[in-house]
This record gives structure tokens, C-alpha cells and sequence, in this order.
């Protein structure tokens, strides 16, 4: 029988709690995103947009509002609170940052953007703050 690794356990743990999160993630940004062309975001809509079945969608939704990030209204469609239009800023600022430092490495535009997608929710602050402090760098035009 081999030894409970602590470590392997957090890491685990962490990993499940963040492809949890980057579901709610998209979601929240796909209604902002939404909102932003349409006024609302359709339950519908959503869905199509994230390629999901509707009950899917309705579920994700559901869990949302559960945690104060969006709200819904009747013979309407879906709306983000302050804490979940914030929850979207900063998916996309973490995107941008994300892509920015792909680019800067030499990955192609459509990779990046499509490898983006998945790093954005998975970096940790930590991580994010040392990929912005790299660009930073580059952008002085110092090394390393």
C-alpha cells in the first residue's frame, strides 16, 4: 500500500474545484457577452453559443443565480449582477493575458486564442501576475 501524497491530494482537489469554476466562467461570459448585443441573454442563446443542450444550459444557469451571479426575469432573459458582470471582466482580462503572452512566445494568433480558452481558467494569480510582469519586461524590450 503506497502513502497518501498531501500533495498530490491538493493538487487534485484544486484541479476539480477550477474545471468547476471554468464552466461557471463561461457561462457568466457568455451571458455578458450577450447582453452586450442583445440587452439579455436567452437561455436559448446561450446555449447555441456554448454548443450545449438546453437543460444544460438551464442547470449552469440555475447554479448562477444560486451563487449571486446572475438573475433572471420573467418572459425575459438572463442578467448578470454586479459580481457576476465583475466575474466576466476579469475572465476576459485573464484571456487577454493569456493570449498576449502565447503571442509573445511565438504561438500563432488562432492557436492562442483557442489554447487561451482553457489556460484562462486554470492559472493561478500567482501564475497570471508572473506572465504579466514577463510582458511587461518585453515590452521595455528587457530579457528574461
Amino acid at each position: 500500500m503506497s502513502e497518501t501524497d498531501p500533495t498530490q491530494i491538493k493538487g487534485f482537489n484544486r484541479a476539480r474545484e477550477r474545471a468547476a469554476r471554468a464552466l461557471l466562467e463561461d457561462y457568466v461570459e457568455m451571458i455578458s457577452d450577450l447582453a452586450a448585443e442583445f440587452g439579455e441573454a436567452r437561455i436559448t442563446e446561450i446555449a447555441a453559443r456554448l454548443g450545449v443542450a438546453h437543460p444544460t444550459a438551464t442547470k449552469a444557469v440555475s447554479r448562477l443565480k444560486r451563487e449571486g451571479l446572475a438573475v433572471s426575469r420573467p418572459y425575459r432573459g438572463v442578467f448578470l449582477t454586479e459580481a457576476g458582470e465583475a466575474l466576466a471582466e476579469s475572465v476576459r482580462a485573464r484571456h487577454r493575458t493569456v493570449v498576449a503572452l502565447l503571442l509573445a512566445i511565438g504561438v500563432p494568433e488562432e492557436v492562442a486564442e483557442l489554447d487561451a480558452e482553457g489556460i484562462e481558467h486554470h492559472v493561478s494569480r500567482r501564475t497570471l501576475e508572473a506572465f504579466e510582469a514577463y510582458l511587461a519586461r518585453s515590452e521595455r524590450g528587457e530579457k528574461g
